[in-house]
């Protein structure tokens, strides 16, 4: 028989009970410790953490008042109002088994216990015990997330003046209940926007639902917006509330919405325009109450013209329009997106901090970044994982090479140096940033590239 995984500490004067108890309880328990004196209470709470406790309550001689085990139980509670206690005594006192779960202890039992009785009794407060743990982890994310809505822009990185456009409009918007377009190129930071707009709100104590319009098929789109009731169809075996229930009284973020075709367009329309949902399998209308944010990186108004989009629905999600732009135009911006997820990368995968040499980061604000953010934030976590030096290097940066002409090293300036830069920077390109294949093809050292990238600024 496997032992329970939980670590369990007696606390008795009586070295017979603590022997007896250990030697029982070892059978089942995975961490038996016991301690004859209450005093040494203090050290063991601050050395080991336990499940549970069973505390004797009378330590003294001829004492049978409880006031010493009480004294030691708020100790413990003082100490991690999470430890299930359970209080142990020789006298059977109704008024004091009241009096123990009145200040705290989860459980009461009597010696000498019966062996089944008190494998029962550890057994259901451990259940106990880790519903106040799972309570107080709940309680700890609550604080957490109600902290970091305090502070709802602290995950946008930049300092550009597009993005300071940006959030200047987000923070008129966002305590409104304005419905909002944001535009943008993949990988821009679409949802992170919309996740600061809802922090930001009035609604920031409740959910914040995201939906990939993209990702879900044109037959499951009515379950998954709108839910369905046991029986609507095969594998419907139990209700089911859809997204926008979800989201009641919170916001729903609907990304991709350039993706849905005609009829969907349709039944989104009808949801925005009435703010009921109709489940399948029910004829029974829902009234919602969300704030409702969408994006795509489509060109919506193109589409129209083009009736590939409803104008009526455009109309109805641009209440106000974000247009997010793309890093290649917020290039100012690309040392401080480098450092903060160079911080993040290097906490997750437990390395020292890194930073970048200044032919790299000129590297990287000379790149395109067709995949914006998202792009430049892999770029970074990869550097970090495969580079084993604290100084990141142009070569620890995997890049697609950036759009340029293909003349560009024909010039009709003849200077020396003026050649010299453009080759360098043309055959660093070539091979994608790896400086070892261009030092060999430019037929000079890796120090002596090193040198020239430093002295031209490549």
């Amino acid at each position: 028989m496997s032992k329970i995984d939980a670590r369990i500490l007696i606390i008795d004067d009586d070295e017979d009970v603590l022997v007896a108890g250990k030697l029982f309880l070892k059978q089942h328990f995975k961490s038996v410790h016991i301690e004859q004196d209450p005093n040494n209470i203090p050290i063991m709470l601050k050395n080991e953490s336990y499940d549970v406790i069973l505390l004797d309550m009378n330590f003294s001689r001829d004492a049978t008042s409880g006031q010493e085990g009480f004294y030691w139980l708020n100790k413990i509670l003082e100490f991690d109002p999470t430890i299930s206690v359970i209080l142990i005594t020789a006298y059977g006192d109704i008024e004091l088994a009241v009096q123990g779960v009145k200040e705290g202890a989860t459980n009461f039992m009597l010696k000498p216990w019966d062996n089944k009785k008190l494998l029962a009794t550890i057994t259901a407060t451990l259940e106990v015990h880790r519903s106040k743990k799972e309570l107080q982890d709940i309680r700890t994310k609550h604080k957490f997330l109600m902290d970091q809505s305090d502070q709802p822009y602290s995950n946008i990185v930049g300092k550009s003046k597009s993005m300071f456009q940006v959030l200047e409009t987000v923070k008129k918007v966002a305590p409104t209940d304005a419905n909002i377009l944001i535009l943008g190129e993949n990988g821009t930071g679409k949802e992170v926007i919309a996740r600061a707009i809802h922090r930001a709100s009035k609604r920031k104590d409740e959910v914040f639902i995201s939906v990939d319009l993209g990702a879900i098929s044109e037959t499951l789109f009515e379950s998954e917006l709108f839910g369905y009731k046991k029986g609507a169809f095969t594998d419907a075996k139990e209700d089911r509330p859809g997204r926008f229930e979800t989201a009641n009284k919170g916001t729903i973020f609907l990304d991709e919405i350039g993706n849905l075709n005609q009829p969907l367009q349709s039944k989104l329309l009808s949801v925005i325009q009435n703010r009921k949902v109709n489940q399948l399998g029910s004829v029974k209308e829902t009234p919602i109450d969300v704030r409702l944010i969408c994006a795509t990186n489509m060109p919506l108004y193109q589409m129209v013209e083009e009736n590939k989009f409803r104008q009526d629905l455009l109309y109805r999600i641009n209440t106000v329009e974000l247009r997010l732009p793309p890093l290649r135009e917020r290039i100012e911006d690309i040392p401080l997106l480098v450092n903060h997820f160079l911080q993040i990368y290097c906490k997750k995968y437990k390395m020292p901090n890194k930073r970048l040499h200044a032919s790299t980061l000129k590297r990287l604000e000379k790149h395109n970044w067709p995949g914006n953010i998202r792009e430049l934030q892999h770029a970074v976590e990869r550097a970090v994982i495969l580079s084993e030096s604290n100084v990141l290097e142009p070569t620890d940066f995997f890049l697609s090479q950036p759009d340029r002409p293909e003349d560009e090293i024909l010039t009709t300036d003849h200077n020396l140096e003026t050649t010299e830069k453009m080759l360098i920077r043309k055959v660093i390109e070539k091979h994608g940033g790896n400086i070892s294949k261009a030092a060999k093809e430019l037929g000079i050292t890796r120090a002596s590239l090193y040198r020239r990238i430093e002295k031209y600024e490549l």
